[in-house]
């Protein structure tokens, strides 16, 4: 059994940031705070993307606070060819071990439950050893709650389903007719690269809206400030692409030029060899590719109760990482500070909120 006045939930950029600012509030690593990882080494969800995803290609990996990521690089490296997936939990690893955070690895927690209501102490369950806190930072992201729509006939089908998370490699389709379902960049990016290889047909809720400007500050700005928004009503987040757009990169114009960006719509069912629209259609497919995102992984936190009736909660704070209804418990990866840069920003005013509400100085 530890004692400690915060537990941090997850190494992840958010788990990481903050633990960070904790160490610069003065608290003692171990004995004040702690972070528990559920996952098998430094990197989170990073260490588990695909193979080709590349620095080159991917959204961006924005610098931990007191320690930029080109540090970490070699000074000659190309970054069309350095997965991220070994680069940033490189860089996770270096940062852990230059600040001597207190990292518990294994670390998974399955359940934080009140320890007592009066004092508000919570009980975390975690492998290697409970933890007793007085407040809590969850940094837990979503790459552990995968969604997957439920769509008549699902079970029927006899070829393969997967969703972005068990995504390998485009190779493994060759020859084979994909159909990919999701409007979101992981979606757009996969269906760029299996293309390149195999057969595919494009299905999405929405019409797609791609952005033929750039991706600006400003525009990134305003996308945040909607998601914001519903949290504080105590909405669920919602998606940023949803707001913002598809940024229209030259490899996703050079797709379109080729056919592979023409969207159709959801379809009604899966059927044994494919799917069937509503008009009676339908399409031949050897598999079914989900890329239809991810929620935020708070199961473990349900026994704190922090949803409302619609599924929502409300947040509060300078960065809307405060839970309105529990204000010793942050969430940062949930709503606006779900971007890497946004977990930064999220993490300096979670410590402060948290530490003032703990009555630290």
């Amino acid at each position: 059994m530890q004692h400690v006045d915060v537990a941090v939930i997850g190494a992840g950029q958010a788990g990481l940031s903050a633990a960070y600012f904790l160490q610069r509030a003065g608290l003692r690593a171990w004995d004040d705070y702690v972070v528990l990882d559920g996952a098998p080494a430094p990197g989170g969800a990073w260490q588990f993307r695909w193979p080709s995803l590349t620095l080159e290609t991917v959204n961006g990996v924005h610098d931990l606070p007191g320690m930029a990521f080109a540090d970490t690089l070699a000074p000659d490296v190309d970054p069309g060819h350095v997965p991220a997936s070994s680069a940033v939990p490189e860089y996770y690893a270096a940062y852990e071990k230059h600040f001597a955070l207190p990292v518990r690895r294994p670390g998974r927690v399955s359940v934080v439950c009140d320890r007592d209501e009066t004092t508000m102490r919570y009980r975390v369950e975690a492998e290697q050893g409970d933890v007793h806190a007085r407040g809590l930072i969850n940094c837990t992201g979503t790459w552990e709650h995968p969604f997957v729509p439920r769509y008549p006939g699902m079970e029927t089908f006899t070829g393969r389903q997967l969703h972005t998370r068990d995504y390998a490699s485009a190779e493994e389709f060759r020859g084979e007719h994909v159909v990919v379902v999701g409007g979101g960049i992981s979606a757009v990016q996969l269906l760029d690269e299996i293309s390149r290889v195999t057969t595919t047909t494009w299905v999405t809720r929405r019409e797609p809206v791609f952005l033929e400007r750039d991706f600006t500050p400003e525009v990134g700005r305003a996308a945040v400030a909607q998601v914001e928004d519903r949290v504080r009503r105590g909405l669920p987040p919602g998606s940023v692409v949803s707001v913002t757009g598809l940024i229209l990169t030259p490899s996703l114009r050079e797709a379109r030029d080729r056919g592979v960006l023409v969207r159709r719509p959801m379809f009604a069912e899966v059927t044994p060899d494919g799917v069937r629209w509503d008009d009676g259609t339908s399409t031949r497919a050897d598999v079914i590719l989900w890329a239809t995102g991810f929620r935020s992984a708070l199961d473990h936190l349900a026994p704190l109760r922090l949803r409302g009736p619609g599924g929502g909660i409300t947040m509060t704070g300078a960065s809307a990482t405060r839970v309105a209804a529990r204000p010793s418990v942050h969430l940062i990866g949930y709503g606006p500070s779900a971007s890497t840069i946004g977990a930064n920003r999220a993490g300096r005013t979670a410590v402060r909120e948290l530490l003032q509400e703990l009555g630290e100085t």
